[in-house]
């Protein structure tokens, strides 16, 4: 059965890659020269160094994105110029990523002077302080979530995000195919990315290159969007469901009422799991349309397995 392809649990983010992908949004630029870029940021949140600046350097969080704003470049302004120059060395010399002065303020000399000797990069934003800080700890919350590549095509089926799974050649591209067609969007063909959001939420999405693209046998490399418009492809959606396509002829034992659910676990989180043998003749797409809004009904509330039983028992008792 198709497994997990890989998983990163702990990522790690260079300060060259967090300005060369966040540059514009966080309206970020560089000053002076272009060095430390290979420095690590190793936690999701930012730093505004109130107390180091104020000599105090216990607990400073180094691993940090380090942003100055206007009381923080005013107290440095206070200090008498060698007690400020004292203060910035000590404060670099803890070699965190890198330093971000907001509200477009000049960056005074000292921090300059602390910067060049130990090979700390400079940026500016004109973003307010706050704004910047708040935008930057999405970004990198984002970044550092454990994430996991699944061998499977993802669809957002009426809100079911819905993940089909199954071996080589089983019929998933044409399964999707029949959804997208039924006016369901694609989210991912082939290998779906998942990231977790919050601790306990998934989300998934396709790859920078593959995406709003499909592999059809025999046809080849579709673009999804032009061929059937852009509400068939969504960029990522919550994953809600999974659903394994499977040989009828490998399905030992198939559930016939569906009251016990099962669960497939990614990233250690429990998704809802159904399998549905495949033989020549049935229309999977059909089925996986009834089979993901059948559970969008338990996510409300409505199991039509477990009402039957309870139908059937009161019948029973009756005829009893």
């Amino acid at each position: 059965m198709p497994q997990t392809l890989g998983k990163n649990l702990h990522n790690a983010v260079t300060v060259g890659q967090f300005y060369a992908n966040y540059a514009d949004r966080l309206e970020m630029r560089l000053e002076g020269a272009a060095k430390g870029f290979g420095r690590t940021i190793r936690e999701p949140t930012i730093n505004r160094p109130g107390l180091a600046l104020a000599g105090f350097l216990n607990f400073f969080a180094s691993k940090r994105v380090q942003v100055l704003g206007a009381s923080e470049l005013s107290f440095l302004r206070s200090m008498p110029p060698e007690l400020a120059e004292e203060r910035m060395m000590g404060m670099f010399e803890r070699n965190f990523p890198c330093i971000v002065v907001a509200r477009d303020h000049r960056v005074p000399e000292t921090i300059q002077r602390a910067a060049e000797a130990t090979g700390t990069p400079i940026f500016r934003t004109s973003m307010i302080t706050m704004k910047f800080v708040n935008a930057a700890t999405l970004i990198l919350e984002t970044e550092f979530s454990p994430t996991a590549s699944e061998y499977g095509s993802m669809v957002d089926i009426m809100g079911i995000g819905t993940l089909i799974r199954g071996a080589s050649g089983i019929g998933k591209s044409e399964c999707v195919l029949g959804l997208i067609e039924r006016g369901y969007s694609l989210v991912s063909d082939d290998i779906t990315r998942v990231r977790m959001t919050d601790g306990h939420g998934l989300v998934g999405m396709a790859s920078e290159i593959s995406r709003f693209h499909m592999e059809v046998r025999g046809i080849g490399i579709i673009n999804v969007a032009a061929v059937f418009g852009v509400g068939a492809v969504r960029s990522e959606k919550k994953l809600d469901f999974v659903v394994t396509l499977k040989d009828w002829n490998e399905c030992e034992e198939v559930d016939r009422i569906g009251l016990d659910q099962e669960s497939y676990e990614v990233l250690g989180i429990p998704i809802p799991h159904v399998t549905i043998p495949v033989r020549m003749g049935r229309d999977l797409a059909r089925l996986v349309e009834v089979a993901a809004l059948d559970q969008k009904l338990r996510a409300m509330g409505h199991n039509s397995a477990l009402e039957f039983n309870k139908r059937l028992l009161q019948f029973m008792k009756k005829k009893g």
